[in-house]
Order: C-alpha cells, then sequence, then structure tokens
C-alpha cells in the first residue's frame, strides 16, 4: 500500500523515472540500492506531495447530524457541572466510543475468513484491537469514579451501544471511509468534551485521588498495546508510553485520557484521507467535504 501511494505521489510530481508499467518495479530496485537516507528523502519528497481525500459532501454533512445529534443528545441529558454526575455522562460517551473498534475487526474477521486478506490488515487490526482496549480502560476508569452506579445510565449507554455496533458494522462492510469519518468525528468530540473538563474544573481534579485501575493501566501494564494505537509518531521521538503525564492526582488521568482521544483522532483522519494509519506529510487534518463540483466530476 505505501508503495503504491509513494509512486502515485512521484508520477504527480513528474519525475520520468517512476513512470510507465514497469514503475513499481524501479521503485523496488531504487529502494534496495539507495542509501538509508536517500531512501528516506525518497519517501518524504513522495509522502509530502499526496493529496489528501476529502469526504463525499452528501456523506460528510450526514455523518456530521448523526453524530452531532447523539452529541447534543448526550449534552442535553448529562450537562458537564463539576459533580459526580459528569462521570455519568463520560460513561456513556465512552461506552459508545468504544463500540465502532468492534465493528471494524468484525468485518474484518468475516473477510478474512472468506480468503479477503491485504498484507496490510494484520496490522490494522492490532490497532483497533489496541484502541479498543484503550477505550476499555477509559470506561473502566468512569466505573471506578461512580459513572455507572445508575441502572438508567447503564441501559441507556448499552442500548446505544447495541444499535450503534449494527450502523457502524453496515456502513464499514459497505464505505470504510465513512465509518472512520464517523469516529473521526466522535472522537473530535470526546478530545473537545475532556479539555474543556480539564480547564473548568482543574482546581478541584487535583485535589481529588488517581483511580487504582488508572495507576495500572498507565503506570505499571506493559506498554505494548499503548504503543500500538498512537500510530503518529514524532520523527526520532520517544515511544509515547514514555511520554505520558505522571500520575498525581485525578486532572493527570483526565490529561492522559484526553490524549489518548486526540491520539485516536489522528488515526482516524490518516485512514478517512490516506487509507493509512500513519498517513503522509508532517501534520494531521480534520477530514474536508469535497466541493460539489468536484464530487460530481
Amino acid at each position: 500500500m505505501m508503495s503504491a501511494y509513494v509512486l502515485l505521489a512521484l508520477a504527480a510530481t513528474g519525475c520520468d523515472a517512476f513512470k510507465g508499467p514497469q514503475s513499481l518495479g524501479q521503485l523496488q530496485n531504487l529502494a534496495h540500492t539507495r542509501t538509508p537516507v536517500a531512501r528516506r528523502h525518497q519517501v518524504v519528497v513522495a509522502a509530502e506531495s499526496v493529496e489528501r481525500a476529502k469526504m463525499d459532501d452528501g456523506i460528510f454533512q450526514f455523518n456530521k447530524v448523526v453524530i452531532d445529534t447523539v452529541y447534543d443528545v448526550i449534552c442535553l441529558l448529562y450537562p458537564v457541572t463539576g459533580g459526580p454526575r459528569d462521570f455519568a455522562r463520560f460513561y456513556v460517551l465512552e461506552t459508545v466510543a468504544r463500540v465502532p473498534y468492534f465493528a471494524y475487526l468484525s468485518v474484518m474477521h468475516l473477510r478474512e475468513t472468506f480468503g479477503e486478506r491485504e498484507p496490510s490488515d494484520s496490522e490494522r487490526m492490532r490497532t483497533h484491537y489496541a484502541e479498543a482496549d484503550n477505550e476499555l480502560h477509559h470506561l473502566l476508569i468512569m466505573e471506578s469514579l461512580g459513572g455507572n452506579s445508575s441502572a438508567i445510565d447503564r441501559g441507556l449507554a448499552q442500548t446505544m451501544a447495541f444499535f450503534y455496533y449494527w450502523y457502524v458494522t453496515v456502513v464499514y462492510a459497505v464505505s470504510e471511509p465513512a465509518a472512520y469519518h464517523l469516529s473521526e468525528l466522535i472522537e473530535d468530540h470526546a478530545f473537545n468534551t475532556y479539555n474543556g473538563f480539564l480547564n473548568d474544573y482543574e482546581e478541584k481534579l487535583k485535589g481529588m485521588p488517581v483511580p487504582d485501575i488508572a495507576r495500572k493501566y498507565y503506570e505499571r501494564d506493559d506498554p505494548f498495546m499503548f504503543d500500538q494505537f498512537c500510530t503518529v509518531k514524532e520523527p526520532g521521538g520517544e515511544p509515547f508510553s514514555r511520554q505520558r503525564p505522571k500520575l498525581e492526582s485525578l486532572y493527570d488521568v483526565f490529561v492522559n485520557v484526553r490524549n489518548d482521544e486526540k491520539e485516536h483522532w489522528k488515526t482516524l483522519c490518516n485512514l478517512v484521507q490516506f487509507d493509512d494509519m500513519q498517513g503522509f506529510g508532517t501534520g494531521v487534518q480534520s477530514t474536508e467535504p469535497a466541493p460539489p463540483e468536484l464530487a460530481e466530476a
């Protein structure tokens, strides 16, 4: 998949050496013969030339209406006040937010069963599982804070998750970018929700203890699963598990949760725009709708 993207990028920039039916073979030969520095330079130049895919405007707007409506309903039922009910809101959000990763894996496993396998699928499946595991621990943190203490909250969250699972499964089976875009919107809402919560109630959160499950996940567990879902890595940077804020209070826990949501968002943006988890170029941007004239063309 990467070779195809590099090939397209080089062709777009007018590199004659990579035109024609033998382009992929020539690219592979050069990858073996050039020095590592030259190969990295070649890939970077090509990567910067790859154009971000835009979402069909109709699908983009429909996805936005669906996610914004669900989010607005949750905001109406669970306004953030700085009290214990905030954790119920986050419990509902995390219950729903982790469902798409199950849906992706369900469809990918089914395709594997019928012999449809791509070389990149194994890595993508591991990443989606790691994302689901991360969201599970967010959920366990909210439960430890009492977010699931009400049967009504549990019933609402589980009902929403059940129907959303099947919806995303159908969408993913038909259009992977459309399904990834749904989650991109959810993760963006999640990041902004937690960021606002941290800004508004910083002092209060700094006076609250760290839940045991948060300390276990962020400090004691093997970091392999954590680093697996952090796909957009900085050049020469340390693994993300070594960059996490130390847990001194509940504030630090929510900083970690917020940052996790940002990592999910980055991966999803790149999957929508490049069909690649790491993407290309130096920055990650939200997916944009295609202009009507482009969509019609």
